[in-house]
């Protein structure tokens, strides 16, 4: 099995991919690629078995209401103006409640922080891969589910915040440690110094990982109350089964 992740950027040179090959003895990162472009993106969700994508793949659906009803001029105004209530409603999507609910941390909004730029380019990527006839289901079902590498490193128990940016080194550097640790099947080869060098680098592995557990069943999926919401909106895809655990990875292979 191939699983591929793709930490998402609305900019090249801040997009990671890295591609996992799993066998029965194994796993080994036979490709990263810091500052993919969009050909690179395409292969990466076209060639592998499974790809994690740490980019919401939707947007709220009221907040598309919202949008759509403003536009036409017909937005029935809410009773409270500046309600709180009323905005996070628009902002956030059921997966983010969810994942919030299970980890205790709150994505970004797509709806209304910068990530929607991001957001905007993931949109396009899928557009891409339903034209050329791979099929795209933003639940997760398909070969794409979206993923949160922070909140997949705290379900793994693994240093999940505080390790972005180049002033944070030590804590990149301790995250890649207990990393390895946790997981000394992974081999990372020539690419270790990249990961160790790189936030992005290592979002694109967690989210290779990521999809992994998602393509074995040891990761969250949307209940029959949240489908038709994850359908749009997207769902993120939790771990439920320990990092550590190899026989979780490596007896199932597909």
């Amino acid at each position: 099995m191939l699983t591929a992740g793709i930490d998402l950027a609305a900019e090249d040179a801040n997009t990671a991919v890295a591609w996992i090959r799993w066998t029965a003895t194994g796993a080994v990162l036979e490709e990263l690629i810091i500052g993919a472009g969009e050909d690179q993106l395409v292969w990466a969700a076209s060639a592998a078995d499974k790809v994690g994508i740490d980019c919401p793949l939707g947007w709220p659906e009221p907040f598309v209401e919202f949008v759509l009803a403003h536009h036409r001029g017909d937005l029935v105004a809410p009773t409270d103006l500046v309600g709180r209530d009323w905005r996070r409603s628009l902002a956030w999507r059921r997966t983010d409640a969810v994942t919030h609910a299970v980890t205790g941390r709150l994505p970004l909004s797509v709806a209304a922080d910068r990530i929607a730029h991001t957001a905007m380019r993931c949109a396009a990527l899928l557009a891409r891969l339903a034209a050329d006839g791979h099929p795209v289901d933003r639940s997760g079902g398909g070969t794409v589910v979206e993923v949160y590498p922070a909140a997949s490193l705290k379900q793994w128990g693994l240093p999940y915040r505080g390790y972005k940016g180049r002033q944070n080194s030590v804590v990149l550097n301790d995250l890649m440690n207990q990393l390895t640790t946790a997981a000394p099947w992974l081999r990372l080869g020539d690419f270790e110094a990249a990961c160790r060098g790189s936030d992005h680098a290592v979002d694109a592995v967690v989210a290779a990982l990521t999809a992994r557990a998602a393509a074995i069943g040891h990761a969250t999926r949307p209940g029959p109350d949240d489908l038709a919401a994850a359908a749009t909106e997207g769902w993120i895809a939790l771990p439920t089964a320990p990092l550590s655990s190899q026989p979780q990875y490596l007896n199932h292979e597909g």
